[in-house]
């Protein structure tokens, strides 16, 4: 049984996927404590809508990021701590899952999907089968010329800060929720079948807090980690 996690944004999704069958939540949880306190009870009820145990999982996939840096621990630190146990893990992106949820909602042609990147900026990516080009972060009032006319998609939280710099409207889900878990379940079925990641390593655009007010300390602990890897 496959657990498939994401916790880069204030809605927390979780699915079990074995075989056929997919036991699936979202859950609105709000940022970084909410998902420490809603993650493993959502995990515990539907471990018992499918009649299972911890000991009945195969393997654990989490989305990596862009997110919230507290929100994306969260979910990496469960599954790293699962995977402790002997589990294996595998990894994805923020915008490898919206861009699945998509194509599940029957999405097709290139588009940009969009993530909130705080501080007045917008995490971005462009994507066609695959992604055309890499992740990267923008000013909002630079937005509109990255992205011209082609079309994009951004989670309903983000929608009015995109929606005020954008001409083009947003792609249109009938069920953003039910589109996002059904990208949830599709890509986890797909990176499990590569070989697992260990450790997982959470995915950032920009430096966290600490490395801008603090960069002397964040150098020496990038170099300790370093040194502790090479090892």
């Amino acid at each position: 049984m496959l657990l498939a996690l994401d916790t880069a944004t204030e809605i927390l999704h979780l699915a079990l996927i074995q075989g056929d069958q997919v036991w699936a939540r979202r859950v609105p949880a709000g940022v970084g404590r909410g998902h420490s306190e809603r993650l493993l009870p959502t995990l515990n009820e539907l471990m018992a809508e499918a009649g299972a145990r911890p000991a009945d999982l195969s393997g654990v996939a989490v989305c990596l990021g862009p997110g919230g840096f507290t929100s994306l621990r969260i979910g990496v630190a469960t599954a790293e701590g699962l995977g402790l146990t002997g589990l294996p893990t595998w990894g994805f992106s923020a915008f490898e899952l919206r861009a699945e949820a998509l194509r599940q909602a029957g999405v097709v042609g290139p588009c940009w999907v969009l993530l909130d990147g705080q501080r007045g900026e917008a995490f971005h990516q462009r994507w066609a089968e695959d992604a055309t080009e890499p992740a990267a972060k923008s000013l909002l009032p630079s937005l509109a010329e990255r992205i011209g006319a082609e079309q994009w998609w951004a989670p309903e939280a983000f929608l009015p800060k995109a929606e005020a710099v954008l001409t083009t409207p947003r792609i249109a889900l009938d069920d953003e929720g039910a589109a996002t878990l059904a990208g949830l379940v599709a890509l986890a079925r797909r990176v499990a079948q590569g070989p697992p990641e260990a450790p997982l390593v959470p995915f950032y655009l920009r430096e966290t807090d600490a490395e801008v007010n603090f960069p002397l300390a964040a150098a020496h602990l990038s170099e300790a980690l370093r040194k502790g890897v090479a090892r």
